[in-house]
């Protein structure tokens, strides 16, 4: 079953007082919005809202700024986060086929998250280990020298724990 999304009223009440806070000092819409996503994990419509009525910046902005930056998300992340590289040395040792045999593994795409809320998949530009390509990140660990099965395997070993 995937992550439902469900704002509390004690969440609330602290973006609540974020946005106050931030709202003294000078382009306050991007630490709100991070403060945001530290809060519920996620930016969808629903805290978009919240934010727009607090501060009177359009949901039309807001959803741009969100949209635009990779650091937010609309919907819940997994409980960890899978990233494959593609920058340009992973990506010429093999790392698109890696993230095929992920997303196959997982069965859900870039950007998604398991069923189960486990994991969620991200293809990531550089990690700046480029001697070690193809690189994977599980969380905060790298692992460098992929191929299809030692992803597999990590994969495997991070479910287990």
């Amino acid at each position: 079953m995937s992550k439902k999304f469900e704002i509390s009223e004690d969440k609330k009440k602290e973006l609540l007082q974020e946005i106050k806070n931030h709202m003294k000092n000078p382009g306050p819409l991007m630490p709100i919005l991070h403060e945001a996503q530290r809060i519920f994990g996620c930016i969808p419509i629903e805290v978009q809202k919240i934010v727009s009525e607090a501060t009177g910046v359009t949901i039309a902005e807001i959803n741009g700024v969100v949209t635009f930056y990779s650091s937010f998300t609309l919907h819940p992340k997994g409980d960890h986060i899978i990233g494959i590289c593609l920058g340009t040395p992973c990506y010429v040792r093999g790392s698109q086929t890696i993230l095929d045999a992920v997303k196959d593994t997982l069965g859900i795409g870039v950007g998604e998250t398991t069923k189960d809320g486990y994991f969620s998949l991200e293809a990531i530009r550089c990690i700046g280990t480029c001697g070690m390509a193809p690189v994977m990140s599980i969380d905060d660990s790298v692992y460098g020298e992929v191929d299809v099965m030692k992803a597999r395997r990590l994969i495997k070993e991070a479910r287990a724990k």
